[in-house]
């Protein structure tokens, strides 16, 4: 027998639970990075066409330098 084989035949069965254990919740946090990264790059797709199809925001005409107002008489 393979070192391999003779290890997995002697594993305590709380080892082997736990393993299961750990490569199924690796398997959720991977399914669930996927379908946030899956759903942050189609929100942006989004955002990119929504703003390429909104026409150009209107500036504001500046206003015109205050005047200098006269001295005040004392």
């Amino acid at each position: 027998m393979s070192k391999k084989a003779t290890a997995e035949l002697f594993r305590p069965k709380a080892i082997v639970k736990a393993d299961q254990t750990t490569e199924i919740a690796q398997a959720i946090m991977a399914e669930e990075t996927a379908a946030r990264v899956a759903k942050t790059a189609r929100l942006k797709a989004a955002r990119l066409a929504q703003e390429a199809a909104a026409p150009p925001p209107v500036k504001k005409p500046r206003r015109a330098a205050a005047k200098a107002k006269p001295a005040a008489a004392r």
